[in-house]
């Protein structure tokens, strides 16, 4: 065993407990297929133990950014070929990351059409990447849309499996809309996908079903009590819990913390990291600003078992072994936004 447990194997399958986290850097062309450009951003990036793509769209009702790659066309099902092959070939594992936006979208994505969402809730601000447009109210979701958004999400891991992918990641965080269902700002039905924790964790459960009958590998990213783009309501803690708890019934390869700033919440008595820990266990992947230093640390604790590193590997695609020869970093810039190095 490596002295430094960052370098150490896991459960024999990830070389080390470095996570390529997942982040969205709207470079898809413009049918939405993944570019050359992209295959080898990702490759270069191979000697983390586990790649996690930014979210690919699991259809065209998903989509709430300009470019964001998606996964429900054979032409887009080929281009990821190119990326796993590129992947596996420099020695890496790949999960792909698979989401739908819900409310956090507009009409200009959608050919007209309102976004979905559990309920007719406003997100209040503005698109990112227009020219100010602002958030509308969406269209709630119909049974018949909701059975088939699981269809979707099913169909996706299920392209995913033929890309070439070692597993996927459902994406049920930051205020998306998996997520939306688990808070009661977004979630107001009275029927049977709202009301109670059951019943608002209905959708997520069924999708996670649905996703692995067709990939054996399946991840969850959650922000439980998170607020990105949702309102706090102290009632979500209680849905939470449930869902936490009942996670524990799953085969997951992981849940991983979604949470751009992993730090102390005093109504957890903890980071979201460790509040999941209590409730959840099996594998934990801590995402949020971390760094080695802090990974480490983490993972010596007991708080979690991966540590997704996000904006240091766009910055420096050989963070691995910079961090293994204990080299100094790159710093992240805003430049970095718009290039893939």
């Amino acid at each position: 065993m490596n002295q430094d447990i960052l370098f150490n194997q896991y459960n024999l399958t990830l070389k080390n407990r470095i996570v390529m986290a997942p982040m969205n850097r709207s470079m898809a062309d413009d049918e939405l297929v993944p570019t050359d450009a992209m295959a080898a951003y990702y490759a270069r990036r191979a000697d983390t133990g586990l790649i996690i793509t930014e979210s690919l769209m699991i259809s065209p009702s998903a989509q709430g950014y300009p470019n964001t790659p998606a996964i429900f066309t054979p032409d887009q099902v080929e281009g990821w070929k190119k990326v796993t092959r590129k992947v596996h070939d420099n020695g890496g594992r790949i999960f792909a990351q698979i989401w739908h936006t819900g409310r956090v979208s507009h009409p200009i994505y959608l050919n007209g059409e309102k976004p979905l969402a559990p309920s007719a809730v406003a997100l209040h601000g503005r698109v990112p990447r227009t020219d100010g447009l602002r958030y509308g109210v969406p269209r709630e979701m119909t049974e018949v849309e909701i059975r088939q958004t699981i269809r979707d999400f099913a169909q996706a891991a299920a392209n995913a499996r033929t890309a070439g992918f070692d597993g996927v990641e459902v994406h049920a965080a930051n205020g998306y809309l998996l997520d939306q269902f688990l808070h009661w700002d977004t979630n107001r039905r009275t029927d049977a996908w709202g009301g109670n924790e059951e019943n608002m964790a209905r959708m997520l459960f069924e999708v996670l079903d649905a996703v692995k009958e067709e990939i054996g590998q399946v991840g969850l990213r959650l922000s439980p009590v998170g607020y990105l783009n949702l309102e706090h309501d102290d009632r979500d803690k209680c849905v939470s819990d449930y869902v936490l708890q009942r996670l524990n019934q799953y085969d997951l390869t992981h849940v991983h913390t979604g949470m751009f700033d992993d730090s102390y919440q005093e109504h957890l008595s903890g980071t979201v990291t460790q509040y999941i820990r209590r409730h959840y266990n099996g594998t934990v992947i801590a995402c949020g600003g971390y760094s080695a230093d802090s990974g480490r640390t983490a993972i010596t604790s007991g708080d979690a078992d991966l540590i997704a590193i996000g904006r240091p590997l766009i910055a420096n695609p050989d963070y691995v072994a910079k961090v293994r020869a204990q080299q100094e970093l790159t710093s992240y810039t805003e430049e970095h936004l718009n290039e893939l190095i």
